[in-house]
């Protein structure tokens, strides 16, 4: 079940409200819970288990942590932390790693007969599983007490307005939220507002560019002229943001909804102006728990300079294999990596007089790494960059068959709203109309008909990946 589909919307989501607002309060954390395994297991069946396993694992051994700690057992509250991160990252690196691991080894000449057909990748498994790490790191670090409710850590664990696709919220951040709440009438239409922004993203733009971006990276680059791979890594670049940050938006929605405000995790990415200010914008949830939990347990910056491009390098490398199992995930966060030493060496000089040039650069930079992130393989990667730039014509013109008046559209909208438009529109929208009722109202209409343009689109289409 995923947010943009009319299952999710006129059945699961309009009960679980219903339900949620007419309980007494100490038991919606229940309701959220049973809903977030329900939601879980329409998807993964038997897969559920092991989610349930994970709450249960995770609130053991923050407990144990949180008492080791109360007796000023340190030494073993670490031994137990230890043990608790290790449990949490076999279990990821089991269901989507072991393929990856064996088929790397098969490549360097060492065979090892195991049969990997039955382990299927459970979905949102990375999210999960980061999110019980920072827990435990947090109850060893006194940031919080070890949650004594199995409800409530469950309901954390499993939430389902991010379970799936993010942002990776931190216990840390509705610790409070989680044990009481206040939602009001401000806050219900503020999260279906963000809802409808983040479903019309995803129907209205993501999807329509990214038919076109899979239709192009389908065909074998040799046979793609210069100008469709451009238009195809474009439609890919936009695909990916408003797929994702549409994502980002429905659950951030969808937690003010029920009551929590999780954190923003995209600042309009694609204004950056260097590498190092895209990861502070892109999938910012990620990249601050690796800094958090990774980088600077490393020793960050403070350990000299050669020591801190490593420690850079690790973390990078980790943030491409974090995204998935293969070369190219890999590549990609390695080649994000790079260009953020070259920044820190100067390099690469980006000279804030010209912003326009620092913001060229970046995109660039972005775009040619998306390639390796869409691309089955590396070979395929690397031959479409070269017909990128080659800047020769093609044998396969098929692509430009799906590419109309409508989809040119699409992509010149979701081009301009990838800058804050949106946010200076509604800023300056006092400049035009003085009236407050007037204003509110226009906002609401246009959000209403965004969102009935986005209900038809999903309504007549088949391409909702």
């Amino acid at each position: 079940m995923i947010f943009s589909s009319p299952l999710f919307l006129f059945t699961f989501l309009p009960l679980v409200l219903g339900i949620h607002f007419l309980l007494p309060k100490e038991y919606r954390n229940f309701l959220i819970l049973l809903a977030s395994l329900f939601f879980y297991a329409w998807g993964e069946h038997l897969l559920v288990l092991l989610m349930m396993g994970s709450i249960c694992v995770n609130y053991v051994i923050g407990n144990i942590i949180s008492k080791q700690l109360e007796r000023g057992e340190e030494r073993r509250a670490k031994t137990t932390l230890v043990i608790g991160v290790s449990i949490n990252l076999f279990v990821l690196v089991y269901y989507k790693y072991t393929l990856f691991i064996i088929n790397t080894l098969f490549q360097i000449g060492l065979h090892i007969n195991i049969d990997v057909s039955h382990i299927t990748l459970p979905i949102g498994i990375s999210f999960f599983t980061f999110q019980s790490i920072s827990y435990l790191v947090d109850v060893y670090r006194k940031i919080v007490i070890g949650q004594r409710s199995l409800i409530n850590l469950g309901m954390y664990i499993s939430l389902f307005p991010q379970l799936i696709a993010g942002p990776i919220v931190r216990y840390t951040d509705i610790a409070k939220e989680i044990s009481q709440r206040t939602i009001t009438s401000a806050s219900f239409k503020m999260g279906i507002t963000r809802f409808i922004i983040g479903f019309s993203k995803k129907v209205l733009i993501a999807n329509n560019v990214g038919f076109i971006a899979d239709k192009i990276f389908e065909i074998n680059p040799g046979d793609l002229s210069s100008s469709l791979t451009w238009i195809g890594i474009i439609c890919y670049s936009l695909q990916i943001y408003y797929d994702f940050s549409g994502y980002s938006d429905m659950a951030i929605g969808l937690g003010k909804m029920f009551g929590f405000n999780f954190k923003e995790n995209f600042k309009h990415p694609y204004t950056s102006t260097s590498i190092q200010d895209f990861w502070r914008k892109w999938h910012i949830s990620l990249s601050t728990w690796f800094r958090d939990y990774l980088y600077i347990p490393l020793g960050g910056n403070r350990k000299g300079k050669y020591r801190t491009y490593f420690n850079l390098l690790i973390v990078f490398f980790l943030t491409g294999l974090w995204h998935g199992a293969s070369w190219n995930f890999i590549f990609w966060g390695l080649f994000h990596g790079f260009f953020l030493i070259l920044e820190r060496l100067n390099i690469i000089k980006l000279n804030s007089k010209f912003n326009i040039f620092s913001r060229i650069y970046t995109l660039l930079v972005v775009m040619v790494a998306w390639v390796f992130f869409k691309a089955e393989n590396m070979d395929y990667a690397l031959q479409f960059i070269e017909k990128m730039f080659s800047f020769s014509s093609g044998e396969n013109n098929y692509p430009y068959l799906f590419i109309n008046n409508y989809v040119i559209t699409i992509i010149g909208i979701g081009i301009l709203f990838s800058l804050p438009l949106r946010i200076f529109i509604e800023k300056n929208m006092n400049l035009f109309i003085k009236n407050e009722a007037l204003k509110t109202g226009l906002l609401y209409s246009l959000y209403l008909i965004v969102f009935m343009f986005a209900i038809m689109e999903l309504a007549q289409g088949t391409y909702n990946p």
